[in-house]
């Protein structure tokens, strides 16, 4: 039996080109304000109309800053983007949720919570944190902004198809240990090239066992391990996630609809091209010490020693310890952070936010500690709010700021100054990726949430 991938592929190829791509028909483009001007002006050279306008939706989400979302963008340079995707949307007649709108937020946080990502469904984005939405059960890959034109102009593109891996986890996950922990370890394990060339189908007793939040986590970083994407087959999890959503199937539609939901899984004689095995009891709290995702550890453990790495592994090693101020062997644990930053299409959805409340509940936020907390999307600040845990957070130090994708990249207000130290829920951890000479340590919700209140890298399960 074909995976699942294979089925979800081969039910949108439109044609395969002898010797060639494959052209294939795409269900969705998200698109936001960094990665589709070119696109939209290349429609206009050509005199070309979206061919599929309805299955296109828009929003600013890198640029957008995190407070007075109300009043004009002060950078020059963000104002021009934001402006520009909303008059681009208004001339193709495009779906478009700006700035302090109820639909507005990261469009990989946006899209799966308002319905709009459905199992089954083939998605791009002109970001690489696309394969986010592969948690639903769809093939969701991020795109070129010439292959983004392509498909608002088509509504198809050109795809050499990827090989197939599965990714097995089992077992029951320790106490303080989450999705984000998870994406970490298997980074490790992998490297940041590990899955290059591959769709990753992640599977398991542990996976099945996860929030639809945490496998949109662990989707989200399958980029990082070279993956072409991630996904999760959809099961009563999912789909009691999407029932209700606003732009979920209703009524006879939605019974149609999970019928064919119900379809998508890989059987058990399905061939993938790779398969790995992991046991949930080997994963613990993780932080990253250098400047690639796949540079972690346990949060107790040390850096690895130099003579412990393969040699061609030795200058990268070298440099990104350098960058960070840290030297091999080193115990991070314990380390004087500056930043906590919780957020990003990682970790900013409502779990996200409960699970940093239940660490800081009745504690208050370390004095040294500047920390930005931001909200995914205004359906999780709403969220937040419901459920009393702004009040939780108020109670402990913290300000809750307005969505958007905040100190992830750095392309708006919020940046980490150079040299100082950020815990970060985000999913990178480049030289400058949260501004120039930024520091940044990879963690988990509850790792960032027990660095805000000691002011250092701390295993959170001494607040559990």
């Amino acid at each position: 039996m074909n995976t699942l991938f294979d089925k979800i592929w081969d039910q949108h190829v439109v044609q395969i080109v002898e010797d060639g791509p494959t052209q294939l028909y795409i269900d969705r483009l998200y698109c936001h304000e960094v990665t589709s001007p070119q696109a939209f002006d290349g429609l206009r050279a050509r005199g070309l109309k979206c061919l599929r306008p309805q299955q296109i939706f828009c929003m600013p989400d890198h640029n957008t800053p995190t407070h007075d979302q109300d009043k004009p963008i002060e950078d020059p340079i963000s104002k021009k983007q934001v402006d520009a995707l909303k008059k681009n949307a208004e001339d193709f007649g495009l779906s478009y949720y700006g700035m302090m709108h109820p639909n507005n937020g990261i469009i990989h946080v946006v899209g799966p919570e308002l319905g709009l990502s459905l199992p089954g469904m083939t998605i791009v984005c002109g970001d690489s944190h696309t394969s986010t939405h592969g948690a639903m059960g769809a093939v969701a890959f991020g795109i070129g902004t010439s292959e983004v034109e392509m498909v608002m102009a088509s509504q198809c593109i050109l795809q050499q198809k990827p090989k197939s891996m599965r990714i097995t986890i089992n077992g029951k996950l320790g106490k303080g240990v989450c999705a984000k922990d998870i994406a970490l370890y298997l980074m490790s394990k992998l490297t940041t090239s590990g899955a290059t060339g591959y769709f990753v189908e992640y599977s398991g007793e542990t996976v099945r066992n996860l929030s639809m939040e945490g496998r949109l986590t662990l989707c989200n970083l399958s980029i990082e391990m070279g993956a072409r994407g991630g996904f999760v087959a959809p099961d009563e999890t999912t789909f009691s996630y999407i029932n209700g959503k606003p732009f979920a199937p209703k009524g006879e539609a939605w019974d149609r609809a999970l019928a064919y939901w119900k379809t998508l899984y890989s059987g058990d004689d399905a061939v993938f091209d790779k398969e790995l095995l992991f046991d949930a009891a080997d994963i613990e709290p993780r932080i990253t010490y250098g400047t690639n995702p796949g540079m972690g550890i346990g949060i107790n453990e040390n850096i690895p020693y130099m003579s412990d790495l393969d040699p061609k592994d030795k200058p990268a090693m070298m440099k990104a310890l350098q960058y960070m101020g840290f030297f091999a062997g080193e115990k991070i644990s314990g380390h004087e952070i500056d930043y906590v930053f919780l957020g990003a299409c990682t970790n900013g959805r409502i779990e996200d936010f409960r699970a940093f409340a239940e660490i800081v509940k009745g504690r208050k936020k370390a004095e040294r500690i500047t920390a930005l907390l931001v909200p995914g999307s205004w359906t999780v600040d709403c969220q937040i709010r419901e459920e009393g845990i702004d009040k939780i957070l108020l109670e402990a130090g913290f300000e809750i700021r307005q969505p958007g994708c905040s100190a992830c990249l750095a392309m708006n207000d919020d940046k980490i100054p150079a040299g100082k130290y950020c815990v970060s829920t985000s999913n990178r951890n480049f030289e400058g990726r949260q501004g120039p000479g930024s520091r940044t340590i990879l963690a988990s919700p509850y790792v960032a949430a027990a660095a805000a209140i000691t002011g250092e890298i701390t295993d959170p399960r001494i607040f559990m």
